[in-house]
This record gives C-alpha cells, sequence and structure tokens, in this order.
C-alpha cells in the first residue's frame, strides 16, 4: 500500500538520524528547485528583451567577469556589431544600449554557473558526510550531469543565432528551455521522494495518469517555446477564434507538410491553443478518476487543486494572446507554467509514497 519510512522495530536514534538527514538534503534540494525557476525566469527576460545573443563566446571560466572598462565594454560590442543580429535589427545601437541587453544574457549565465556550484558542493557534503542513502547517490550524480549537459545546450542555441539568422532556431529554444524543465522534473521527483512522513501510495491506475500529466504539461511547454521562438503570440491576437474561426485557414502552406508545425507561427499557435485545452480536458479526466478510485484522499485532493493550477494558466495564456506578448504576462505565463510543472510532478512523486528508508535502517535493531 505505502512506501514506509518509520520502523518502529528499529533504534529510535538510528530512525531519527535518517530522517534528519532527508530533511536537510530535501531542504537543498527545494533551494536548487528555487534557483532554477529564477533561472528559467531570467531566461525568459533575456529572450524577450532581446538580449540572448549579446554575448557572442562561450568561456565556462572566464565568463563570469564583466567587461570592467572603456576598452572591455568596446570589445565586447564590436564582438556583436559582427553578427547578423546587430547589422540587420540593431545598427543603430549605442554602447550603453548594448551595456543593457549584456547585462541580462550574463546575469543568466551567471545564475546558471552558480547553480552548478550549489548542486555540486552541497552533493559533495552529504556524500562524504554520510547523509546520502545509496539509492540516491546515482540520482543525484545524473542531475549534476544533466545541468552540464544543459550548458552546452545553451551555447548550441546562441550559436544558432551567431552567424546567419537574427534570433536562435526555435527548434534549439524548445529543446533549451524543455530540457531545463526535465531538470525542474527531475529535483521536484527526487525531492518529493525523501518525504519524512507516511502517507499512502495510490493504485496504479492513478500513479500512471499522474505521470502522464507531467508529460502533458512538459510537451505543452515545448509548444509554447516554439510559438516564443517564431514569435507566433504577436500575431492572431483574439480569443476563442483565432483568425476568425476555430480552425482557422492556411495551417498548412509550407512544403512539406510537416514543417508547418514546427516553423509555420499560425500553425504552431493554434496547436499551442489546442493542447492546452487538451491539457486541461484530462487534468480534469484525472481528478474525477482519482476522487472516484480514491475519494476524500489527499491525492484526490491534489489532483483538483491540478485542474485549478491549469486553470489560472490558461486564463493567464490568453491574456498573454490579447495583450499581443507584453513582456509582464509573457513571463507571467512562463513562470506559472513552471508552477504547474512542479506541482504536477510532486503530486504524481505522492503518488507513488515516499522512497523506503534503507535497509541498514530497517534491520538494524
Amino acid at each position: 500500500m505505502s512506501a514506509t519510512i518509520t520502523n518502529p522495530d528499529a533504534p529510535l536514534a538510528i530512525r531519527d538520524k535518517a530522517l534528519q538527514d532527508r530533511r536537510l538534503v530535501r531542504g537543498w534540494l527545494y533551494v536548487v528547485l528555487v534557483v532554477l525557476f529564477a533561472l528559467v525566469m531570467v531566461g525568459g527576460a533575456t529572450r524577450m528583451t532581446g538580449s540572448g545573443l549579446s554575448i557572442t563566446e562561450w568561456k565556462p571560466i572566464h565568463g563570469v567577469i564583466p567587461p570592467l572598462n572603456h576598452a572591455e565594454w568596446q570589445e565586447e560590442f564590436e564582438k556583436y556589431q559582427q553578427i547578423p543580429q546587430y547589422e540587420q535589427i540593431n545598427k543603430d545601437m549605442t554602447l550603453e544600449e548594448f551595456k543593457g541587453i549584456f547585462w541580462w544574457e550574463w546575469a543568466h549565465r551567471l545564475l546558471a554557473r552558480g547553480v552548478g556550484f550549489l548542486v555540486a558542493i552541497p552533493l559533495v557534503f552529504f556524500w562524504l558526510s554520510g547523509r546520502l542513502e545509496r539509492g540516491m547517490k546515482p540520482r543525484l550524480v545524473g542531475l549534476l550531469v544533466l545541468g552540464g549537459l544543459q550548458g552546452a545546450v545553451g551555447w548550441w542555441m546562441v550559436a544558432s543565432g551567431l552567424s546567419e539568422r537574427v534570433s536562435v532556431s526555435q527548434y534549439r529554444l524548445a529543446v533549451h528551455l524543455t530540457f531545463a524543465c526535465v531538470i525542474i522534473t527531475a529535483v521536484a521527483y527526487l525531492a518529493r521522494g525523501l518525504a519524512t512522513y507516511t502517507q499512502a501510495a495510490a493504485g496504479r491506475a492513478v500513479q500512471r495518469f499522474a505521470g502522464i500529466m507531467v508529460l502533458l504539461v512538459l510537451v505543452q511547454i515545448y509548444l509554447g517555446a516554439l510559438v516564443a521562438g517564431l514569435h507566433a503570440g504577436l500575431s492572431y491576437n483574439t480569443w476563442p477564434l483565432m483568425d476568425g474561426a476555430i480552425v482557422p485557414g492556411d495551417l498548412f502552406v509550407i512544403d512539406p507538410a510537416w514543417r508547418n508545425l514546427f516553423e509555420n507561427p499560425k500553425t504552431v499557435q493554434f496547436i499551442h491553443r489546442m493542447f492546452a485545452y487538451t491539457v486541461l480536458v484530462v487534468a480534469i479526466w484525472h481528478a474525477l478518476a482519482t476522487s472516484r478510485a480514491l475519494p476524500g484522499t489527499t491525492h484526490a485532493r491534489r489532483a483538483w487543486v491540478l485542474v485549478g493550477l491549469v486553470l489560472v494558466q490558461a486564463a493567464i495564456g490568453v491574456a498573454t494572446l490579447l495583450t499581443q506578448a507584453h513582456i509582464h504576462w509573457a513571463l507571467l505565463h512562463q513562470g506559472f507554467a513552471m508552477l504547474v510543472l512542479i506541482f504536477a510532478t510532486a503530486h504524481w512523486r505522492a503518488t507513488k509514497g515516499a522512497y523506503p528508508l534503507p535497509a541498514e535502517v530497517i534491520v538494524r535493531s
């Protein structure tokens, strides 16, 4: 039924030590989660202010130090002047204006580096001090590896806008954001699994349905990133109709047809809208199914909270559309999507119960 994390037969001191270690590790992971959320939000602001291509080199170590004098600022500005975005869009940009976009991208990269240290240093400490359960070690190392890969994906995205394009590829932007969301999902899942109280697990059907909700939210975030990469939210700013119809025309004008799903702003926005309705319907279905299977339980209540969050996110999405993706609404839309994802992940892990305590805690008596 449940993942029991206490054992009355184990010595009280051993059990209390194990639970205390869990609380510490769980608290650390929640701090990581908050910083990751901030990182995604700064990344969103960087994109929306057109700042993402202001630093044209990837210097994982030396890039921590920003320009310190006029000559260094001028050198950075001259590097930016060599890319198509400057030539075609920002030809009249001054050095002071360049500094404005530079600081956004620099802050985003600095925060990303900070997350790496926030994961690595406590991980070493908890490992060497014996506070990590055996099963958590490979998971946390994997989390650190994912963070390193995300840095490489970020540069891969930026590189797409340095030679021929005036902005980054929507394909790579969507991969970058979705990969960040996968990391956020992993952190939330691990943290929730380290709960220090007993809660009955749900049945397999409810667990699978909760997991499907997480997957659907991730897909919707991916679609939203395509919308952002194509600036598709700047057009067709009516709701519930789009271009005067429920299903607008000219959705497949690019040949071959599959490219419309990724490169036609109208088609991408339409799919994002329709998938939002799908996520809402499935969330309601999940809540009803959970309420029937486990009436009056915390699992059922959380399923309905998830419905409420999805509804709020849908309303924010409509407001973002009607305001032609005003930066405040767009950032709120992105941030609330992260909250929906985190809650959906925590709900999914909760339906499985907490990780069982290590065998050595159970058997020693």
